[in-house]
């Protein structure tokens, strides 16, 4: 089953034959672990994130609908993942009851951040957003 796609616009609501929009369905994000094996059960069992097995164990996640924002930086090729909640919260009291460790909340002006300790000791980045979201509507 796909995640719903609040607020994504299919190729066909953009129109034409030979547009970009139209090439490109989706994004796929890698995540290096240490500890691949314990990090993709994590995602299949804790979050509960639909997969399928490419081959031998190697297993690919499908994820909600995404947003991909572009930072000034002094660098190129830097670049995080962050999950997105609706409630950083009550994300942290859930994630805690599977013995998930997860960092202080840092607010910021854009969002609440909490970062969640992963099998392997890798830390990924969970976000409750302040701002707009073209997920939710509102996009251009």
């Amino acid at each position: 089953m796909r995640a719903p796609r609040t607020g994504w616009r299919s190729p066909e609501d953009i129109g034409g034959e030979d547009t970009l929009a139209r090439m490109i369905y989706g994004a796929h994000v890698i995540v290096y672990s240490k500890d691949a094996e314990a990090d993709r059960a994590f995602f299949k069992d804790v979050l509960k994130y639909e997969c399928v097995d490419a081959g031998h164990g190697w297993l690919i996640f499908a994820l909600p609908p995404a947003e991909v924002a572009v930072h000034p930086s002094d660098e190129n090729d830097v670049h995080e993942l962050f999950l997105m909640c609706d409630d950083v919260h009550a994300l942290i009291a859930e994630i805690k009851k599977a013995n998930v460790e997860c960092s202080p909340i840092d607010e910021q002006r854009w969002g609440s951040i909490t970062r969640l300790t992963l099998p392997s000791g890798g830390k990924l980045g969970i976000y409750q957003p302040k701002h707009p979201s073209p997920l939710k509507g509102g996009a251009t």
